[in-house]
């Protein structure tokens, strides 16, 4: 059973504004199967119960159950369920175990504020179990009390702390069992047959766990809390990982924080787990869109993908070092010529002379025009890009957004675009109607409508770092195992013509 577990009425909690009435059929509209009102030091009567049943019209399946919130003398608020009278302000938890034995005790919001709760405040005897989830938490405290449950392994609920009408429900706890009375719940929370309702789903990631975490029913609004968990193995990767969140913090902060164009609100770090959180983001990857998106929706992802990339590059942001481009650059191409080298392959003097070409130019670039640097996101393709809608019944919440700024670097905007085009193109090589519904010179128009300004020779930039990854890309394959397929060898000669159209 879903049982939404807090919640406070207009008619016992001053503090609310939602009247019961509408409170009980708000969440038997998220498709719950109950509510338990925790009005502050009230507890309604069974009779008053019945009524509200039939003023609310909801089926007698429905459970409606009363607790009540105390502001205990030892921790502040704890949710009681099945004391049979009000409990007065400021009653030691002490007592109430005497008085009510079966009772079952839950903290309620104990990570409100910035509290972090200690191990043994969450494992202290007098309770039953922890709120983890509430919407008086931030999504910070939320997580935190997640990963609590999950080092500790106490007994958890979820309340939604419910004092308004439009996010009722938003945090129910699920129950093992039927549950047809106060006393029966009581039992199940003293038992542990409970938690709160969410779906964790753990993710691929490089040298870092990563878990996407939905919390909540959907209901009718399709509003649920969605986070990010990344968690890094080694320090190495955390320096990494680190940078690229704070890089993206910034670019959330220049108008990438809602709308049609967005990056995942980052919301918290804790550097010595060596954690990342942010945002879960609605949709699916642009790889992923197009494979099943009709034309005339493939070719508007696509525009729109274009658009979100020059609106990063018209903020001329500037965060990273100017001089990280080409130290990073000239490090990247060794590593490509590397692996060429070490299993000896019969390409290493074309992947050698491309990578020359390639440096050579990028040099060149920077150093004739060094204000042509903008904060780029450094690994810009189908895969990196979400596509999603708010709501999947208005086209009109539609939105695309960028994650993964661990290569973000100040470059040239044309790196981004090259980038784009050669990922595009390897990604897709087999799905020959995409590469001829969506054909690169869609994504280039809307690129350079969206741009401010681009330089005179933005083409010939382009062909530059299309061949360049390339050339990443066949390295690529070396590491997976497969340096003899003939991806690698058209990849190379794919490179090789690019760098031809460089010119003299």
């Amino acid at each position: 059973m879903l049982i939404e577990m807090h919640s406070h009425t207009a008619e016992h909690s001053p503090c609310s504004s939602v009247s019961a009435v509408e409170l009980v059929r708000r969440v038997f509209a998220k498709g719950l199967q109950g509510i338990v009102l925790t009005d502050h030091h009230h507890l309604w009567a069974m009779e008053d119960l019945n009524s509200l049943r039939r003023a609310a019209e909801v089926p007698d399946h429905f459970l409606i159950l009363s607790g009540q919130e105390l502001s205990s003398a030892e921790i502040g608020d704890v949710l009681v369920f099945g004391a049979t009278r009000t409990l007065p302000r400021g009653t030691p938890l002490l007592e109430v175990r005497r008085l009510y034995p079966e009772a079952a005790l839950v903290w309620a919001h104990p990570y409100r504020g910035s509290r972090i709760p200690s191990e043994e405040e969450l494992q202290d005897q007098l309770l039953d179990g922890i709120e983890i989830f509430n919407s008086n938490h931030t999504v910070r405290g939320n997580t935190r009390g997640l990963q609590d449950w999950h080092r500790y392994r106490f007994t958890a609920i979820a309340g939604t702390d419910t004092h308004g009408k439009s996010y009722a429900g938003t945090y129910p706890t699920y129950f093992d069992h039927p549950i047809n009375n106060i006393a029966e719940l009581a039992e199940e929370i003293r038992r542990g047959r409970c938690h709160p309702f969410l779906k964790e789903i753990p993710r691929s990631g490089a040298n870092s766990r990563v878990t996407e975490v939905t919390i909540g029913t959907k209901g009718m609004d399709e509003e649920r809390e969605r986070i990010i968990i990344k968690t890094l193995e080694n320090r190495q990767k955390w320096n990494a990982a680190e940078r690229g969140y704070h890089i993206m913090k910034t670019v959330f902060r220049h108008g990438f924080d809602g709308g049609l164009y967005r990056v995942p609100r980052p919301i918290d770090e804790d550097a010595a787990s060596m954690t990342l959180i942010e945002q879960g983001m609605r949709g699916k990857s642009l790889f992923d869109k197009l494979l099943t998106a009709s034309v005339e929706d493939g070719a508007e992802y696509l525009r729109l993908t274009a658009r979100w990339l020059a609106k990063l590059h018209n903020c001329r942001l500037v965060i990273t070092p100017a001089d990280e481009f080409l130290e990073r650059e000239s490090k990247r191409l060794g590593k490509y010529i590397e692996r060429f080298a070490d299993i000896r392959h019969s390409q290493l003097r074309k992947a050698s002379e491309i990578a020359a070409v390639v440096r050579e130019a990028e040099q060149q670039l920077v150093r004739d025009a060094p204000a042509l640097l903008v904060q780029g996101h450094g690994d810009f393709h189908p895969k990196n890009v979400f596509v999603g809608q708010d709501r999947q019944e208005n086209r009109a919440t539609l939105y695309v957004a960028a994650i993964d700024f661990e290569s973000s670097l100040l470059l040239p905007p044309a790196f981004d675009i090259g980038c784009f085009l050669a990922q595009f193109r390897n990604q897709f090589f087999n799905h020959e109607e995409i590469l001829r519904n969506c054909p690169e010179s869609l994504f280039l128009n809307a690129y350079l409508e969206a741009a401010d300004s681009v330089s005179a020779d933005f083409g010939r930039q382009v062909e530059l770092f299309r061949a360049r990854t390339n050339l990443s890309i066949a390295a690529y394959l070396i590491k997976l195992g497969l340096g003899d397929s003939e991806d690698l060898w058209r990849l190379l000669v794919e490179a090789e013509k690019a760098v031809c159209n460089l010119g003299p």
